[in-house]
């Protein structure tokens, strides 16, 4: 994924800083900041100052606070409106820019009211942007990938947004920079970084791909409070909120595919045994249900990941299992791999990232503290004998463990 050194300089204005150490309400202090900065020379620039507002109000809302945008424009609508300035005016134009959808209609009623008495800025008449071209970079892992749109208008631009998916697909950071980056791409990266070719494709599907990534990044708690991607947030929604698309259809492996990638796997590694078998089971199953890109998709990330986090919270493994594990994530992930066409040169990373994050694994694993429900409950179950093969038991067994567990009582 594109870093931040390297990179053409972003468009953002240098007035479009965050006021922060204020003790004042957020919308007093919007105003505030508004009457301070006097204007903006066009569109853009205003887009991108209220964003940033915006992106504080969203960054620092609570859990229970679902519509903290929409509470800083109503809150801005009443203090402007109380009395009538030209930074008032200034301020509400530019946030009916980028503002969710809930709080257009108020903003564009309040700025028609107070217009009578302030000339609006010229930019205030400026059409919506039109996305011309848009282009897509994906690594070889498809675990990271960028989106660059250009934009026609006033101020021709490019948005880039750079999206993850280990662990969840989010996107890490939205930038403005000049027009036609996408002629400088292979500028813009580092050298020595993953593969990462930019394809030109339809700039609505492109909207439609950042526009899901966005919402994906909003279901996750802690939000992502990184300047990087707060500041233009609203703005990138304001762009790609007309091309959300439906929830994508889950696809599943039958279990005629399952049955025959785990042949094939054995079949390439010479991993015969019952343990190695059960791993790659394991494996197969982490990949389907937590690589967002697929069960095959896996990179360094994703292996840090299932050794760190996933298989500490989630699985139970026996010992010979455990000392089989290092050769059989080994002999996956280079199986993986070479199945979806990774040229070589990159499979050694995700093979190295083993042994990387290998030590300290049983500690992991025995850390009672760091198990998730369905391991605590599965280990209790382990204790007592019970067969997972028997419906009736398995019922009995839980029934019995859920009484015991509501006799002890909540500060047992």
């Amino acid at each position: 994924m594109p870093k931040s050194r390297g990179r053409r300089k972003s468009a953002k204005p240098k007035n479009a800083r965050r006021t922060r150490g204020r003790s004042s309400p957020p919308a007093s202090q919007l105003l505030d900041h508004a009457a301070l900065i006097g204007g903006f020379d066009n569109a853009l620039h205003a887009e991108i100052w209220a964003s940033s507002k915006l992106g504080i109000a969203w960054a620092k809302a609570g859990l229970g606070e679902k519509e903290p945008e929409h509470q800083l424009c109503m809150q801005v609508i009443d203090q402007a409106s109380a009395t009538s300035t030209l930074h008032g005016l200034v301020a509400m134009a530019a946030l009916s820019r980028v503002a969710p959808a809930t709080a257009v209609t108020p903003l564009s009623k309040a700025i028609n009211v107070l217009a009578k008495n302030e000339l609006l800025p010229s930019w205030c008449s400026d059409t919506a942007w039109t996305p011309r071209a848009a282009w897509r970079a994906v690594d070889v892992y498809d675990s990271a990938r960028t989106l660059l749109i250009d934009y026609d208008g006033p101020l021709p631009h490019t948005l880039m947004a750079d999206l993850y998916q280990v662990g969840g697909l989010e996107v890490r950071a939205v930038t403005i920079l000049p027009p036609n980056a996408a002629e400088d791409w292979e500028e813009i990266r580092p050298p020595g970084e993953v593969p990462m070719p930019l394809v030109a494709a339809p700039a609505a599907e492109v909207l439609a791909e950042l526009a899901h990534a966005l919402r994906m990044t909003d279901m996750v708690w802690p939000r992502n409070d990184d300047e990087d991607f707060a500041d233009c947030r609203a703005l990138a929604w304001s762009r790609c909120r007309d091309y959300l698309p439906d929830w994508p259809e889950q696809s599943e492996l039958t279990e005629s595919q399952r049955s025959r990638l785990i042949a094939d796997f054995i079949a390439h590694s010479g991993c015969a045994d019952d343990n190695s078998r059960f791993l790659a089971e394991l494996l197969l199953d982490y990949g389907e249900g937590y690589i967002s890109a697929g069960p095959l998709h896996w990179s360094p990330d994703e292996v840090m990941v299932f050794l760190c986090d996933w298989l500490p919270r989630k699985a139970i493994l026996e010992p010979a299992d455990r000392a089989a594990l290092p050769q059989v994530l080994r002999a996956w992930l280079e199986f993986a791999l070479t199945r979806r066409g990774i040229d070589p040169e990159w499979i050694s990373p995700a093979i190295a990232a083993v042994d990387i994050f290998l030590p300290g694994l049983d500690d992991a694993i025995d850390d009672e503290t760091a198990w998730g429900p369905a391991k605590q409950l599965a280990n209790a179950l382990t204790h007592r004998g019970v067969d997972f093969n028997d419906p009736d038991a398995l019922n009995r067994a839980i029934s019995q463990l859920n009484a015991e567990n509501r006799a002890r009582g909540p500060f047992s």
